[in-house]
């Protein structure tokens, strides 16, 4: 887990930034070098946060702007799971290592907030208060993983019943009375995720949308108006990377409903994290072409 992706031949890291409002699409960056994964949008200003070659990068929105590294210790090489902290000055990330480390968008050191060797803490929701996270668990990769809370701190933690199957992408509501990922505990066959939603503190499982496609990664806006999740194709097993997948905006109250569907070449790297803005309008994701 601790080797970072790479771009194949040809290959390039396109950084999109989408609005749900006008439909235009932008691309904001192209490399050909770094395979850039998973923005989130900063809460206090107009950039975004990626990862690539196991490390964080910065993204300035204004014209002609390129990623700048940041610099951090005791940070081991990180994956495509980081969210930001709600005070605007510091992200909780994944690394290879299996911990979770919380550590300064500035950059200096980063301090390892989960103490339990031997498992996997892949981490996708802070809760809006800053206090929680929430993350899948794993103590191998053959078994499913399973959904699991922990304090901020690493003080304490718990899991959450989802019923069989694997879980991924958990991340609270704006307003921190749900909890929203995807399972394969409706799965007829291996792999078919679809998307659902439990109760903060556990309960009923509600399932948001029956689907034949594989559907991975609910995201909501930070007005809860709209959504956005990473579809794909029926028969796919896991997130895989370059396959022909889609980004399928609907609104939260019948996700059945397409307001409009982005296809492109991607999956793995592409929206693994929340990466909204503030305004609720726009979105960033990343495609990978290979040119010709």
């Amino acid at each position: 887990m601790a080797n970072s992706r790479e771009l194949a031949p040809g290959q390039v890291a396109r950084i999109h930034v989408h609005d749900v409002v006008t439909g235009e699409d932008v691309v904001v960056h192209e490399s050909h070098d770094v395979l850039y994964e998973a923005p989130n949008w900063s809460w206090t200003r107009d950039e975004l946060l990626l990862n690539g070659d196991g490390a964080l990068w910065r993204l300035g929105l204004a014209p002609g702007a390129g990623p700048e590294r940041i610099e951090h210790e005791g940070l081991p090489p990180i994956n495509n799971d980081h969210v930001l902290d709600p005070d605007g000055e510091h992200v909780f990330c994944s690394a290879g290592d299996g911990h979770v480390y919380r550590a300064p968008l500035a950059g200096g050191p980063a301090v390892r907030v989960t103490d339990q060797d031997g498992v996997w803490h892949f981490l996708h929701g802070v809760s809006p208060d800053g206090k929680r996270l929430a993350y899948v668990r794993m103590t191998s990769f053959e078994e499913p993983g399973r959904l699991a809370l922990l304090a901020a701190d690493g003080s304490s933690g718990s899991l959450v019943d989802t019923g069989p199957g694997h879980v991924d992408g958990p991340e609270w509501s704006g307003d921190g009375a749900w909890i929203y990922f995807n399972t394969e505990r409706w799965a007829a066959r291996p792999g078919h995720a679809q998307l659902a939603r439990v109760p903060d503190g556990g309960g009923e499982v509600e399932r948001l949308h029956i689907s034949d496609t594989v559907d991975w990664f609910p995201h909501l806006a930070p007005d809860a108006a709209t959504a956005v999740y990473l579809e794909f194709p029926t028969g796919t097993q896991g997130h895989p990377a370059d396959r022909s997948v889609a980004l399928v905006v609907v609104s939260p109250q019948d996700w059945s409903v397409e307001r409009e569907r982005i296809p492109l070449p991607g999956g793995q790297g592409t929206i693994n994290v929340n990466s909204w803005a503030p305004d609720s309008r726009r979105f960033a994701y990343v495609s990978y072409p290979v040119r010709g």
